[in-house]
């Protein structure tokens, strides 16, 4: 009796190739081997096992009783190589299990996560998604340890080094007031953006300093009421309040479908916000960081920006003041 050192387990997928198809030629095509070194291989495996294995008959190769003992346990054990030990090269997203494990601000969030959990129902049934903040962490040491494998949003520190970046979408900002505002009756005149207080989210990631910065170029003075890093807080506040706010079109957009806000462009140049994905060289050939990253990029780019329309309504072009 032969011993596990003495079998060449590669010969077990010369079993299944020819249960699989029936016939020599197609087996050895399915496993891109020369039908005449395929046929060696079988005479391996044939004497190695002491068995004939596959009979020639009018419907192709009929596997032997033997071979039909063999052939399920040789199929679960390849099934568990390529599952186990192949698996970072290997990925099947309709039947992974699996948490992509991804970190962004809220903005990001509002803008990614409806359209990608919709979209992993269909082609990733089984996976989850678990979201951190950018702001609860080091995140350039969480990609780097594998504790998240995509960052979503706008980090600049990320955009150097062992990190790689890939635009999502790009838009501009918007006003956000309640409906009914008594002093936006002839839109959102600079005067008024002035005279009225202000809502602000303070933010570590970017979007705060990138607006800030527009306002200042615009010569532009806001009276601030209210300082939050929750645009759900901003919202609630906006609607019961006479204040604005100045949010990225995605989160204007979502405001505006509760029909208790007016949405309004700015009084100066809009600013430009981008969403980027950031990952690590460690996860860059990672299959299922490698999946999501094509899934992500099919569903957010300039030909299925869902924003574009409405900064287009706002400004009359989709490209923002960068």
């Amino acid at each position: 009796m032969k011993t596990i050192n003495e079998f060449d387990l590669n010969l077990l997928r010369i079993l299944t190739a020819l249960d699989h198809t029936r016939h020599v030629g197609r087996a050895s095509e399915l496993l891109e081997m020369s039908q005449s070194g395929f046929s060696t291989a079988l005479a391996r495996l044939r004497r190695s096992l002491g068995d004939e294995l596959f009979i020639r008959s009018g419907a192709g190769m009929r596997p032997t009783p033997r071979a039909l003992t063999l052939i399920g346990t040789a199929r679960a054990l390849l099934d568990q190589v390529e599952r186990d030990v192949l698996g970072s090269t290997l990925f099947d997203p309709l039947n992974a299990e699996l948490t992509f494990r991804l970190s962004m601000p809220g903005v990001a969030e509002a803008a990614i996560i409806p359209k990608l959990i919709q979209h992993l129902s269909t082609y990733a049934p089984h996976a989850g998604v678990r979201i951190s903040s950018p702001e609860s962490g080091n995140l350039h040491e969480s990609l780097a340890s594998g504790e998240v494998e995509l960052a979503i949003g706008y980090f600049p520190g990320l955009e150097k080094g062992a990190f790689f970046r890939q635009r999502l979408l790009e838009h501009g900002y918007a006003c956000i007031v309640r409906k009914g505002h008594p002093l936006v009756g002839d839109g959102m005149t600079r005067a008024v953006f002035q005279s009225l207080g202000h809502a602000v989210v303070l933010t570590s990631v970017g979007y705060t300093a990138i607006l800030d910065k527009a306002v200042e170029q615009a010569g532009i003075r806001r009276r601030v009421i209210l300082s939050t890093t929750n645009y759900l807080n901003l919202a609630a506040t906006i609607e019961h309040s006479d204040l604005v706010a100045t949010v990225p079109i995605s989160v204007a957009m979502d405001c505006a479908k509760s029909g208790g806000f007016e949405m309004l462009p700015l009084p100066f140049p809009s600013p430009s916000i981008s969403i980027f994905q950031y990952w690590h060289r460690r996860t860059n050939k990672e299959a299922s960081s490698q999946w999501l990253r094509v899934q992500l990029k099919s569903l957010f780019n300039p030909r299925t920006d869902p924003y574009a329309e409405q900064q287009r309504a706002l400004y009359g072009t989709t490209r923002a003041h960068r």
